[in-house]
């Protein structure tokens, strides 16, 4: 599907990298630094918050690095990681994260906005305790949604109304005032006791106190994990960026890093300044208890970061929702169609803002913060996890068109991926696995409503390439290395693939477990851009049916002047599998053997090389009921023998032929009989044959009757009749070989190279 990338990119992107740290470390440094970085260190000890912080940056940085890197190879257009993991893993998988995206952006705002009205409870409660309140405006103010619901309209307003572009300007404000609170609790010298008690004297930091009765380390990691992931936050305004592959890796670094060694002061500053009882009190806002004027500056700071927070999200959020509305991903024409139109010069996602407005309203009416702040972390594991695993695949893909400015390296990217996906299990593996249940329908809803956009097989692409590359030169290098077991690599050749299905049938049953499979359909005439053009056309088609049946076989076309340009040709393919083919597939049809003539008159050819051959004849029955094969074992063509068991074995190892039975037929003049029989019982005795002893039977061979009449009379019913054929009986009798078996179906005639060994 092509992409209209001038309908993603935003109309009038002129921002530095400044938008890009800002709205990075503005959201890194929101809510759960002042709500709930103490609760972290109260219940798991600074030396526990110290392994919280460095295990949520091995998340985090690897994150930012593959961002980085991404995003230097690319043009990022509007959408932001929408329009980097849809670009890489392809539309249905990209949008089915991008979706889990959207919605961890959408909840962010909810809990942003939830977060920013804790700011207001210090404030209503010195209102309370020293002025009369009703008890109807009192009940008001115990209410979060009494702050959050209006805040959450009026930033939308702000938004809808104004923009990014003053959203951007809000930013440069919002930072100095959070850079001032920062400030004003460093400097903060109180030490806070239980229940707020303000100590004379500081104690000595005690790494690892606690709480007496402490929550489980990954149980307050889920909660806290929430503070290291606005590092993608500046990625969203990719649309709005002057140089996106130059601000993102620069602005988003910056702020990860920046956060980081930000929060281990944080940290330090928390255990030394309050007792974790204190600190682990939910109920009090403990950094304004210790800053200087923290009254007052730690509430405003804490309003400034989460307004900052909510009002990056909002502005994320919908160009993420409209970027995949433009991509046609939604299963409704006029719903893709609503939310990708934009307003104003800057085409602002006005419908996309409304949807996600929305579900912010319902995620604030359930006011519970702590479950929001899980929901989100997994959601954003999910996102970060495919960032990580995008990059490290690309390290592995050998793609010439990948060559980034900034490179990460594939084993941190790797760490990243396999760190996102473990600790969502560690975190909360119920919201785990609800995470993954709801990716997993999102993915097949998108992919069932969007079967010409690119699929799961584009993610691992490059890498299956370069695996198969490298696979098939060891293979080529061991080749001198003499295997044990012959195994088929199998190279079909036919003009009729339109007419008959029975030879890709066939190739489709030896190939599907044992060995490979190359079908080729042979065009007459001679190449040309018509001729190719016809070839593609065909190639695609049987691509379509081949698919309907869950084939692993290979298939190509060849336009060639004739039918000995053509065997020439195939018998020097390189085979797929990285060693050479072995075993030359032909087809003719009993009723119309104008093939036959064609493979008579080339088998001097054929015979030129060590190729096994087998010539298929198909008749009107086809395979019948796909139940019984008949081996047909003579002392005319012994080296055959262990090759039509082993093609018969395989035969019937594929499910289309469950239940199906070999039965051997062993024609033998009478003084060579016992030994056949003695041979054949050995081979079962040891079970090397899955065949029952009742399905072996011996025939004295009559001088005077026709063999012919025999495997009619004996095959008639035979779903599939195997035969053994020498080629120096090809040079004598040509044609009348293969001809006389009209009254059974199928029937695959087998020349052996050389005698294999059934071991």
């Amino acid at each position: 599907m092509s992409i209209n990338t001038n309908t993603l990119q935003e109309k009038n992107a002129g921002f530095g990298t400044a938008p890009v740290f800002f709205t990075a470390i503005s959201t890194i440094l929101g809510a759960i630094m002042f709500l709930r970085f103490g609760y972290a260190v109260g219940n798991v000890g600074l030396l526990g918050t110290f392994g919280i912080i460095l295990i949520g940056h091995a998340v985090t940085i690897p994150t930012a690095m593959a961002i980085a890197e991404i995003a230097t190879n690319q043009k990022v257009e509007g959408g932001g990681e929408y329009y980097i993991i849809s670009r890489s893993f392809g539309l249905v998988i990209g949008s089915t994260i991008g979706i889990a995206l959207y919605f961890s952006q959408a909840i962010s705002v909810a809990f942003y906005i939830m977060a920013f009205a804790e700011a207001f409870t210090s404030l209503f409660n010195w209102l309370i305790a020293n002025y009369h309140i009703p008890s109807f405006v009192e009940y008001l103010m115990g209410m979060k949604q009494t702050v959050s619901i209006p805040a959450l309209f009026l930033l939308t307003a702000v938004v809808l109304t104004k923009g990014a572009d003053l959203g951007v300007k809000m930013l440069y404000l919002v930072v100095a005032t959070l850079f001032f609170a920062m400030i004003a609790f460093f400097v903060g010298g109180t030490y806070v006791e239980a229940n707020g008690v303000i100590a004379e004297t500081h104690p000595p930091v005690n790494w690892l106190a606690t709480v007496d009765d402490p929550k489980s380390f990954f149980a307050v990691f889920a909660i806290i994990f929430p503070a290291f992931t606005g590092m993608t936050a500046g990625v969203g305004l990719s649309g709005d960026l002057k140089n996106p592959s130059r601000s993102i890796p620069l602005g988003t670094l910056a702020g990860t890093i920046s956060g980081m060694i930000i929060y281990i002061f944080i940290a330090f500053k928390l255990a030394s300044s309050a007792s974790p009882e204190a600190l682990a009190d939910t109920d009090r806002l403990v950094m304004g208890d210790i800053a200087w004027q923290g009254y007052w500056l730690i509430p405003v700071g804490l309003a400034a970061a989460t307004i900052s927070s909510a009002l990056g999200s909002l502005m994320v959020a919908p160009r993420t929702l409209q970027a995949i509305a433009r991509d046609q991903i939604l299963p409704n024409p006029t719903m893709n169609k609503w939310l990708s139109k934009g307003r104003g010069k800057n085409d602002e996602p006005f419908n996309a803002s409304l949807i996600t407005i929305g579900l912010a309203v319902i995620f604030i009416l359930a006011g519970q913060i702590d479950f929001v702040a899980e929901l989100i972390s997994m959601f954003f594991m999910v996102t970060y996890g495919s960032l990580c695993l995008i990059s490290f695949l690309q390290h592995f893909a050998g793609d010439p068109s990948y060559r980034p400015s900034f490179r990460s390296k594939w084993y941190l990217s790797l760490m990243g991926a396999l760190a996102c996906f473990g600790l969502m299990f560690l975190m909360n593996p119920m919201y785990a696995i609800f995470a993954l249940i709801v990716l997993a329908g999102t993915y097949f809803g998108i992919n069932s409503l969007n079967r010409d956009k690119r699929n799961l097989g584009v993610i691992f692409q490059g890498v299956i390439f370069q695996t198969s590359r490298r696979l098939q030169v060891f293979l080529q290098k061991a080749d001198k290395e003499q295997s044990t077991g012959w195994r088929p690599a199998i190279i079909c050749i036919t003009k009729d693939s339109l007419q008959r299905i029975s030879a890709f049938e066939l190739l489709r049953w030896m190939s599907q477990k044992y060995g490979f499979g190359t079908y080729i359909h042979q065009i007459d005439g001679y190449l040309s851009k018509d001729a190719a053009t016809s070839a593609r056309k065909i190639k695609e088609r049987l691509i379509r049916e081949a698919e309907k049946s869950g084939s692993n076989v290979y298939i190509d076309t060849m336009v060639t002047p004739s039918t000995t340009s053509a065997i020439a040709q195939v018998m020097q393919f390189p085979g797929i599998s990285g060693k050479a083919n072995n075993l030359l597939l032909l087809e003719y049809s009993k009723l119309h053997s104008e093939n036959l003539d064609d493979i008579i008159d080339n088998f001097n050819l054929i015979k030129a090389i060590d190729f096994d051959v087998m010539i298929l004849g198909t008749s009107e029955r086809g395979f019948g009921h796909r139940k019984e094969v008949h081996l047909w074992i003579t002392s005319n063509d012994y080296e055959n023998a262990n090759l039509m068991i082993l093609i018969a074995y395989i035969i019937i190892g594929h499910e289309d032929w469950k239940d199906g039975t070999i039965k051997i037929f062993a024609l033998y003049p009478n003084h060579e009989l016992e030994n056949e029989k003695n041979r054949l019982q050995m081979l079962i005795e040891t079970g090397r044959l899955p065949i029952s002893p009742s399905n072996i039977e011996l025939i004295a061979r009559d001088e005077t009757v026709d063999t012919r009449s025999i495997i009619n009379e004996k095959s008639n019913d035979a779903d599939l009749t195997i035969l053994g054929f020498r080629a120096d009986l090809i040079r004598h009798q040509g044609k009348t070989l293969f001809e006389g078996y009209d009254e059974i179906g199928n029937i695959l005639f087998v020349n052996s190279a050389k005698q294999k060994e059934i071991k």
